[in-house]
């Protein structure tokens, strides 16, 4: 091979290296610009632990009631409280794992990214939903009201997974 054969190698791949980084530079600038962050809230941990795998069943039969839990490998399990201020909004978001969502004080508003009309889903303090967390479930919380409010936010998540939401673009079916 010669020198200018290397040469040229060289300066190819340098230049496919440097084109691979500008692409990849301009895709995460616009995936940035285009995600909808929090506003006017704040997160503060309550824990973190991860449980080994399990499998809970539990039936209480004068009661009409069940519950069943599994995880075939070890989860974390993370737990915050999140203030949102008025007016404060979580942005688009989904989750790597599975979400209770509960409403401690105040009332929210969650908006689903997959609802052509919109709806609102509210939730005032003492009730909360379950989010499956599926990755393509995407989702808005926001305070709509003139009083602070805070949810405790439970999450089931693979080991290790940090962090426990993924901001997102705006899906397009909201005014907002």
């Amino acid at each position: 091979m010669t020198v200018r054969s290397i040469f040229a190698k060289s300066l190819l791949g340098g230049l496919i290296a440097t084109a691979l980084s500008a692409t990849a530079l301009i895709w995460v600038s616009e995936f940035s610009a285009q995600a909808t962050p929090p506003s006017n809230i704040s997160f503060t941990a309550v824990g973190r632990a991860t449980l080994p795998e399990f499998n809970v069943k539990r039936k209480e039969k004068a009661l009409d009631w069940e519950v069943r839990l599994e995880a075939p490998q070890p989860v974390d399990v993370a737990t915050q409280i999140v203030t949102f201020q008025p007016g404060g909004s979580s942005g688009w978001h989904t989750h790597p794992g599975p979400v209770f969502f509960t409403v401690r004080t105040g009332t929210l508003t969650v908006y689903e990214g997959d609802d052509p009309s919109c709806r609102p889903l509210i939730f005032t303090a003492g009730t909360g939903a379950v989010e499956a967390g599926t990755g393509n479930q995407i989702q808005m919380v926001r305070n709509e009201t003139g009083s602070v409010a805070e949810a405790v936010v439970t999450y089931i998540v693979p080991v290790g997974a940090n962090p426990l939401r993924t901001d997102l673009s705006n899906p397009g079916n909201c005014p907002f």
